[in-house]
């Protein structure tokens, strides 16, 4: 059954792909120029795609900073199963591909005058703009995290030095201490994350801190492949048990936080007081801040046309990845990357004067929670017109099944792995 569901998805994402290489036919030779904010998966794709479809338009990137750290992965780092640089890329395949790359900082988007502004002073034109805003942190939904606390109560939610400091934390934390992690509301970046996260950790424990344990506080009383990550705590974990690396405490059973105490390292549920060797706290999330700076937000995020991307706000001007509203499509690098796929495509048509061809986009998503044991999610959707939705289409993925095999987890550890390797050759390469 495994097999056959992926076989199906593997044809679900050929469809989109054809669906982007028809694009050329569609609006060839369009011309004109797109300015690229963000260089994450989307927003790198987008730039990329953009000139794979039509290498007449002219396609500047700007990007604050020189190499950019996925987080999709970030957890093996935390394990020592992984390196941080392992994880770093730069922008020199983006060039090689003929898109103009600029590190700056976008401080204004004028969508009247259709002008992008730096903090270096540079102004770009442009006749359709792509935002991928990424996520920040909703500081202070939290009472007491604020963005100095994550100094040293880290979230580790955007790859890089707050990686880097968490697992520096985790080795430093004595054989026997607790690992306090705050698992975020719906909707955040990587649904399954936190609690692979928690699975990655639970694995250096067994093999380095057997002492130590692990206490998940939820805001949920549901997780993304819950009923597997749970098997797979039981099997390595002792989950269940009273010597359970893991405890993973819901919302309905006292486990929604009220407030952080970041000098006595603690965190304060309606019920109790936990107190933690280490704290991780995942908060709320939203758009990243140039989507609110520009007016493209309602709530935490930017509403779009979710055939094309462009905002609903704001005409000319596309935002996709994590920053933008496409539910169903789960926030995650894939579904970011397939965004940029549909989303240049859009442009390219729009720039000739063309309808934009019918969008199909994928996603799929890796868990690895214990050695040689990883399961998946997978999804093909399609565009609803008539309710500006994307729905995903039934049985073209779906969940590895609970009875799988060693083998099969281990496969899938293996399929990870490549899938790493291709999704950043993909965006970055």
């Amino acid at each position: 059954m495994f097999q056959i569901d992926r076989r199906k998805f593997l044809v679900g994402a050929g469809a989109s792909a054809s669906t982007l290489l028809a694009a050329p036919h569609v609006a060839r030779a369009a011309g004109g120029k797109v300015v690229v904010i963000g260089g994450g998966p989307g927003g790198a794709t987008a730039a990329k795609y953009l000139r794979r479809v039509d290498p007449s338009i002219e396609v500047t990137l700007i990007e604050a900073n020189k190499d950019y750290y996925t987080c999709f992965m970030s957890n093996e780092v935390l394990s020592g199963e992984r390196t941080l640089d392992s994880l770093k890329f730069g922008y020199a395949g983006l060039a090689k591909a003929g898109v103009k790359v600029v590190h700056d900082l976008v401080v204004g988007i004028d969508g009247a005058a259709k002008v992008v502004t730096t903090q270096g002073g540079q102004k770009f034109p442009y006749d359709r703009c792509i935002v991928a805003p990424g996520i920040d942190m909703v500081f202070g939904a939290l009472p007491g995290y604020t963005a100095e606390a994550a100094e040293t109560i880290p979230h580790a939610w955007k790859a890089g030095p707050q990686t880097a400091l968490l697992r520096k934390q985790l080795e430093a934390m004595p054989d026997g201490g607790v690992f306090v992690m705050v698992a975020p509301p719906n909707p955040y970046r990587c649904p399954p994350g936190p609690y692979e996260r928690a699975s990655l950790v639970a694995h250096y424990f067994k093999h380095h801190k057997p002492k130590s344990k692990i206490i998940i506080l939820d805001t949920k009383d549901a997780f993304s492949k819950q009923k597997l990550f749970e098997q797979a705590w039981t099997k390595f974990y002792g989950f269940g048990t009273d010597k359970s690396l893991i405890e993973w405490v819901p919302a309905s059973k006292g486990g929604k936080p009220s407030a952080i105490d970041v000098a006595g390292m603690a965190v304060q549920t309606d019920m109790d007081t936990i107190k933690g060797a280490v704290i991780n706290v995942i908060p709320a999330q939203k758009a990243g801040q140039i989507a609110f700076d520009a007016g493209l937000t309602e709530g935490n995020w930017a509403p779009v046309n979710k055939a094309t991307f462009e905002s609903k706000k704001i005409p000319g001007i596309h935002v996709l990845g994590d920053g933008s509203d496409a539910a169903a499509m789960p926030k995650s690098g894939y579904s970011a990357n397939s965004q940029g796929k549909v989303t240049a495509a859009a442009v390219a048509a729009l720039l000739s004067g063309k309808t934009p061809p019918t969008p199909a986009y994928v996603n799929t998503c890796y868990s690895i929670a214990g050695e040689d044991h990883a399961f998946s999610v997978a999804g093909v959707y399609t565009y609803d017109g008539e309710k500006n939705a994307i729905a995903e289409v039934q049985g073209s993925g779906g969940l590895s099944p609970i009875d799988a095999s060693d083998e099969d987890r281990k496969r899938e550890v293996q399929y990870a792995q490549s899938w790493f390797r291709n999704i950043t050759a993909d965006i970055w390469g």
